[in-house]
């Protein structure tokens, strides 16, 4: 062999060997950073685990506001019991196409229903509970209870988790530079020690926290202000990334892995370097324009108003979407129906039973209720029945619900049948009622225009639902009461 190639030889050993033990140490040094718990506390799911290269996926994002070790400047022990709460919660659903991503706000006082939860430390089994501020659900039990109680709001299966505590925010804000943030005046919150000038600032490190923390510093001083804030940072902190290539530059990406990493707890499908590798490759050719920031509608709570609790028919109206699949940004976009919205045999209510004899229509007990949340509905529904032939419909206000069905007694399959069959609604939502007298179609808040299910402008959602985009470089109204003058 001739001396150069010898040489040539030589060289590209050492640099592969270079190269395999610089990608050992740092897949060893991730690996060994990240911490994992359950994904759940007793909730099981229905659904197999998700393909995390090409399925549709939930992670719910969760910020701690767990006060040990580097976390104890904030506050003692005692400010966080147990897991801690979740200082923020947001749920971000990736699209099976890697075409949309929607990331859905939780405030931390809105009140819902926790369910059984069981600690998988020490075995302790905690009750379920009703009207509970959200941000207590992992305070107990743990994250996985915290993930079983959005299952229960939203209708939903998260896949993942991933749960950061204070120290991420600062580490991160300052791994990539600063985060551009805007204010519209001048503000100062001694609470939160948030100091900025009105305009755009680069905030990293303590202002980064600071930023995301303050409860006063934005709009009315309360928690919907905050979140418009936390996304407007996050849609910032998207742009950098995006615009300054670092998702496909390895060092900076490495930079940003250690930190995290750090930082960060998973649940077990997610505990490995290859699958966040994965799941952030799904991210980095998203349109900005496709990454929508939602906040779940709500209302002061009736049993107490310094509380929220959904906002209906709108609340019902979002799960419904996001359980569809909806693309939040254009809502009248075609979804491709997931297996879990094909009929099942075994719902089909006329499958085992006997033909029974031809009746008349017009003799027949047919109610509308009207859960749609629009006013008026029912009556369009009640004039397409009349026409088909059931001249006996009658009409009433319901409790607003997200999917509409048609209910009906005993010996009344075959009626049901017909009038679900002439309103379009699937066989799949035809249910035997024992306490209904005749047949009942109970119109949803997925059924709000048109004589016939499913068609119309799509699934119907409030005309504001999204905050902002990615895309959006948006400031935020400061809270009068916090402006430097």
């Amino acid at each position: 062999m001739p001396v150069w190639l010898k040489i040539i030889t030589a060289i590209v050993a050492v640099a592969l060997v270079g190269g395999l033990a610089f990608a050992g140490f740092w897949f060893i040094r991730l690996q060994n950073n990240i911490s994992k718990a359950p994904l759940n506390a007793g909730g099981s799911g229905t659904e197999g685990p998700v393909n995390d290269a090409t399925g549709r996926m939930q992670i719910l994002i969760l910020g701690s506001d767990t006060r040990d070790g580097k976390n104890s400047e904030y506050g003692t022990s005692d400010d966080s019991t147990g897991y801690g709460k979740s200082d923020v919660m947001m749920l971000m659903d990736i699209s099976e196409d890697n075409k949309r991503v929607s990331v859905i706000s939780f405030p931390r006082d809105l009140l819902v229903n926790i369910p059984a939860c069981k600690d998988s430390k020490t075995g302790r089994e905690y009750p379920a509970r009703s009207g509970v501020m959200i941000n207590e659900a992992m305070g107990e039990a743990g994250i996985g209870c915290a993930v079983d109680t959005v299952n229960k709001l939203t209708g939903l299966e998260v896949d993942h988790f991933m749960m950061a505590d204070f120290n991420a925010v600062k580490e991160l804000s300052n791994a990539v530079g600063g985060v551009d943030v805007c204010v519209s005046d001048a503000i100062y919150d001694p609470d939160s020690r948030l100091r900025l000038p009105a305009g755009t600032s680069a905030v990293q490190g303590e202002q980064a926290l600071a930023f995301l923390r303050t409860r006063h510093a934005f709009a009315d001083g309360g928690d919907l202000g905050r979140i418009q804030a936390q996304q407007g940072f996050l849609s910032s902190l998207t742009r950098k990334i995006k615009d300054e290539g670092t998702l496909s530059d390895p060092a900076r990406m490495l930079k940003i892995a250690d930190v995290v990493t750090q930082n960060l707890t998973v649940d077990e499908g997610l505990a490995s370097v290859p699958t966040l590798l994965t799941i952030g490759n799904r991210l980095k050719d998203i349109d900005l324009g496709k990454v929508a920031f939602v906040s779940v509608p709500t209302t002061p709570a009736v049993a107490d108003p310094n509380r929220l609790e959904i906002a209906e028919p709108a609340g019902s109206q979002l799960f419904t979407a996001l359980q569809k699949d909806v693309d939040l940004t254009d809502p009248t976009a075609p979804t491709t129906p997931s297996p879990t919205e094909s009929p099942s045999p075994s719902a089909t209510p006329t499958e085992t039973e006997a033909p029974l004899p031809p009746y008349n229509k017009a003799l027949q007990p047919v109610s509308v209720a009207n859960g749609s949340g629009v006013p008026g509905r029912a009556q369009e529904i009640v004039q397409a029945l009349v026409s088909g032939g059931f001249t006996q419909a009658a009409q009433f206000e319901a409790q607003a619900i997200a999917q509409s069905g048609v209910y009906y007694g005993a010996n009344y399959a075959d009626v049901a049948a017909d009038a679900a069959a002439l309103l379009g609604i699937p066989a799949s939502q035809v249910i035997p009622a024992p306490g209904v007298s005749g047949v009942q179609v109970y119109l949803g808040s997925d059924f709000t225009s048109g004589a016939t299910y499913g068609s119309g402008s799509g699934t119907a959602l409030p005309g504001d639902i999204v905050n902002q985009t990615a895309g959006d470089a948006r400031c935020q109204q400061a809270n009068p009461e916090l402006i430097v003058r």
